[in-house]
């Protein structure tokens, strides 16, 4: 990093934010959002929301004891200040890069990492959970829950603000609203109120007026709860939703400049001197401080490697979200009864032309993907053609709707997976390796896994007019592979690519196939003959795609997600099943969870990449 980031440079720990003099803190400010932009701008990541959290990092590391105190972020990628302010400044041009940072909180990288959070609406729940911990063993460290506006449209959060206003205890729950504005309260008599409100003196003075009134004899307590009910009614006339969070039990805060860190630590210092769940509503921008990612902060939230003079990203070109997006419309085009639908990701699912031409039938149900599925299942049962966009990672949220409200019910929803597989630079909470197994546990449910784009339409149009009930369509982050010019779809549920008679077989879906299309032409120049077959229906699978191998001395299958429930267990049952006495291997990610790096990487690494299979196989039939 630059030299003349000196107080970046001076912070080993967050207690060393406490030394920098509050008028030196505006200067940290600009240091991390010049370090934040040039580091995202060469690997990649979550910029815009950083940005917007800046001198709200510094203001939580300036009055809180973190670990001690527990910081709880929501979601997890808008904790690269956090990772500057907790003693890891000179690892930040790792960040997401295999073996360095991740782009997430990670308890395995720092003890100032409370949750992983890779997904959303889940803090408030932690927090209160570490609260209750705290007050059962008489600690009077503090929980803080770090929750962005979107987050709050996911149903878990309520749920935990419901159980979590009931009690007293040392919560504190930071709602970093730069988008939505939760309270419509305007002018200047609110806002002024507000910044009284937020400092430590008020609440002194209001626990200790408390305490006068409640040790009044008989009438104390009705007195103050009388007190109450009027504050609550005169602040309707201000706070025309805040009273909502009062409702629920907490006491509301704000709102409050997110980028005054004066105030900031003020309203923190007040909330610390409360003795029950604070909510504090803080206003920021996102992308704060760079132009770009402030004026298109959607675009800048999760990105590619940048150009930071010009905010033009490093990589361009179609891939199967675009794809994907531009079949949708052709469907919606055709037929009045597809409909989009997403969970806060129409961008990343390539919906944003959809919503734009077809917006009557867009629907973006926020951060819930549990409520997402079960709508679709009611926009099915009342005639339309449901189409769920969604990141595999994501989808695992909505398995018992899947069960119940979907399958059950025999409806035709179909889920257009995206980020199956592996995903680069994201890492455990991201890679989409668990949905084929939990997806295969699911009666009447099909699933194809394309590795062309015109695999991928033919697999939509089965989905939408011929298969019955719940479809899944897998699709990988990137551009379609480049395949030998000798192999030909079929579009079929499974093709044959090389020597329909040779005793070995690799079996294989989606992106791998390219892998074992190279292997098998570099293992015929080493006189060993293989067939891939590449099943394109998963689920169920063929029993031809089953007697194709049937005849092979050695069947190798690959796959691109974890080995228990996977395709290659259930194609290991049905050859049992047809008194298969060759030899079988399955290569598949077994019982772990996997790190962040490239998608190459990690191929590689899980022997899943061409030279990979080409050296394992070699090996068995050498060594037999």
């Amino acid at each position: 990093m630059e030299e003349t980031q000196s107080l970046l440079n001076g912070i080993k720990k967050p207690s060393d934010v406490k030394k920098i003099p509050e008028n030196m803190l505006p200067v940290l400010a600009d240091e991390i959002r010049k370090t934040l932009i040039k580091t995202v701008s060469e690997t990649g990541g979550h910029l815009a929301s950083n940005l917007g959290v800046v001198e709200l990092t510094i203001a939580l590391h300036k009055v809180f004891n973190s670990p001690h105190d527990k910081i709880v972020w929501d979601v997890g990628h808008q904790v690269y200040v956090h990772k500057l302010l907790t003693g890891r400044y000179d690892k930040i041009n790792t960040l997401r890069q295999y073996g360095g940072l991740s782009g997430f909180s990670n308890p395995d990288e720092s003890t100032h990492d409370i949750f992983f959070s890779g997904h959303s609406s889940t803090s408030v729940s932690a927090a209160y959970g570490l609260a209750q911990a705290n007050k059962i063993k008489g600690n009077k460290n503090y929980s803080i829950a770090v929750i962005g506006d979107g987050a709050f449209t996911g149903g878990m959060v309520y749920e935990a603000l419901n159980n979590a206003g009931r009690e007293r205890s040392r919560l504190i729950v930071i709602l970093n609203d730069n988008d939505m504005s939760i309270s419509k309260n305007v002018g200047s008599l609110a806002k002024h109120l507000a910044v009284i409100k937020a400092r430590p003196s008020y609440f002194r003075m209001k626990a200790k007026t408390e305490q006068i009134i409640n040790k009044i004899p008989f009438i104390g307590e009705k007195l103050s709860n009388s007190i109450f009910r009027l504050k609550t009614g005169i602040k309707r006339l201000f706070y025309k939703s805040s009273t909502m969070f009062e409702d629920l039990g907490f006491r509301y805060m704000g709102p409050i400049d997110g980028h005054n860190i004066e105030v900031l630590t003020d309203a923190l210092e007040g909330a610390k001197s409360a003795n029950y769940p604070i909510l504090l509503h803080i206003k920021t921008v996102k992308g704060k401080g760079y132009d770009f990612a402030e004026l298109e902060p959607s675009v800048f939230h999760g990105i590619s490697k940048f150009d930071i003079d010009t905010g033009e990203f490093l990589s361009s070109g179609t891939n199967f979200s675009n794809e994907f997006g531009s079949l949708m419309c052709n469907f919606a085009g055709n037929d009045k009864r597809v409909c989009a639908v997403t969970a806060a990701m129409s961008l990343g699912t390539g919906l944003e032309n959809f919503e734009n031409l077809f917006s009557t039938r867009f629907f973006d149900v926020g951060i819930a993907e549990e409520h997402a599925v079960t709508f679709c299942s009611g926009l099915a049962k009342g005639g339309m053609l449901p189409v769920f966009a969604v990141y595999s990672a994501f989808l695992q949220r909505g398995y018992d709707q899947l069960v119940h409200d979907a399958a059950l019910q025999r409806l035709k929803i179909v889920l257009a997976i995206d980020r199956a597989g592996f995903v680069t630079g994201d890492g455990e909470t991201h890679h989409g390796i668990l949905d084929v197994p939990f997806l295969n546990t699911i009666p009447g449910i099909t699933i194809y896994s394309p590795t062309l784009y015109s695999e991928m339409r033919n697999a939509f149009v089965k989905a939408l007019y011929h298969d019955p009930a719940v479809v899944a369509v897998r699709m990988f982050k990137g551009a379609e592979p480049s395949l030998p010019d000798d192999f030909y779809p079929t579009f079929e549920d499974f093709d044959v690519y090389g020597d329909p008679d040779a005793k070995i077989s690799l079996v294989t879906y989606g992106r791998l196939f390219a892998e074992a299309a190279i292997a098998l032409n570099i293992l015929k120049e080493k006189n060993i003959k293989i067939k891939v077959i590449k099943l394109n229906k998963i689920k169920p699978i063929l029993e031809d795609a089953v007697s194709e191998a049937l005849s092979s001395s050695h069947i190798f299958f690959y796959e691109e997600s974890e080995l228990s429930g996977g395709t290659g267990e259930i194609f290991n049952m049905m050859l049992t099943n047809a008194k298969y006495k060759g030899n079988y291997i399955i290569k598949a990610v077994e019982d772990k969870f996997v790190t962040h790096a490239t998608t190459e990487i990690l191929l590689s690494e899980h022997g899943f990449n061409s030279e990979s299979m080409v050296d394992y196989i070699s090996e068995v039939i050498c060594n037999e």
